[in-house]
């Protein structure tokens, strides 16, 4: 498929992109956004440097890392430990709102449209920027939910108000033993509910949301649609991405848009109907 995946990277001028895709905006009955980390990234959800710094400076000159995604895979001597840094993290990427305003500028654009989203990101921005929920598909799960390490259901539950109480209650990057979060079910701990291994739990909302996703996609098959794929890399491609890329060859009135600085680009076979723009997606929601 696609040539073995032969693919064109964006080399022509960003402004002549950017009126093509404000044309298939337009024209478009039906838009299906696909979003990846590099949405957030634009938003201000950035991991490493100044924000890293402003949060974590304890963490770092204690642990020795330097960025928030190393600090998630280090191994802490203790579980209070562990929940003193992910409750942090938690707190300030899922509970508290992007620096810039880059979701709500999206949604401006597509509010009035025919339009669902699907993406890995886990950090809830879309909903907390106003869009839809019953339009929203999260495939990897949600920096606001537990699960069961184990686990012994396919239950997840809510996790605010104990990651506040975290929050509030560490000392010493340590957080109070009576905290730490175990399943009212079989006592064993919880965990996030982010898809990283076999484990992960696929709840009811979960499935709800899969099945108007692929409800969505089924009833407008033939329509003129505009899959816009908002920083997608290639971490998991197949989800957004190459399933985008699919649906776009299979729909001669569809029409394929790439917006990533650093890595839009398109299969030869969808070339046409393509439009890649290497660019922030911040400054180029601005100009549409």
């Amino acid at each position: 498929m696609f040539s073995g995946m032969s693919i064109t990277k964006s080399t022509k001028n960003c402004s002549g992109q950017i009126n093509r895709l404000k044309e298939a905006f337009q024209s478009a009955d039906t838009v299906v956004i696909g979003a990846g980390a590099g949405l957030s990234t634009s938003a201000g959800f950035v991991y490493t440097r100044e924000r890293f710094e402003k949060y974590f400076s304890d963490f770092e000159q204690k642990y020795g890392f330097h960025d928030m995604y190393s600090g998630g895979f280090y191994p802490y001597e203790t579980p209070e430990e562990h929940w003193a840094y992910w409750s942090r993290y938690i707190y300030i990427n899922r509970y508290m709102d992007t620096p810039k305003p880059v979701y709500q500028a999206l949604l401006d654009l597509v509010k009035h449209k025919d339009y669902f989203v699907i993406t890995t990101n886990v950090d809830h921005c879309f909903q907390k920027a106003g869009f839809d929920k019953k339009r929203l598909f999260y495939t990897q799960g949600d920096y606001g939910l537990f699960q069961c390490s184990e686990p012994c259901c396919t239950e997840t539950f809510e996790n605010e108000t104990v990651i506040r109480q975290m929050l509030e209650r560490q000392t010493d990057m340590r957080i109070p033993t009576e905290l730490l979060p175990v399943c009212p079910h079989c006592g064993k701990p919880l965990t996030m509910n982010l898809r990283s291994d076999d484990k992960f739990v696929e709840d009811e909302g979960w499935h709800l949301a899969a099945g108007r996703y692929e409800n969505f996609l089924r009833t407008r098959k033939n329509q003129r649609i505009l899959f816009l794929e908002l920083g997608v890399g290639y971490n998991t491609p197949g989800i957004v991405k190459f399933s985008f890329w699919k649906m776009t060859e299979g729909n001669p009135k569809a029409v394929y848009a790439c917006v990533n600085l650093g890595e839009a680009g398109a299969p030869t076979e969808i070339r046409d109907r393509s439009i890649c723009i290497n660019a922030d997606i911040g400054k180029v929601l601005e100009q549409l």
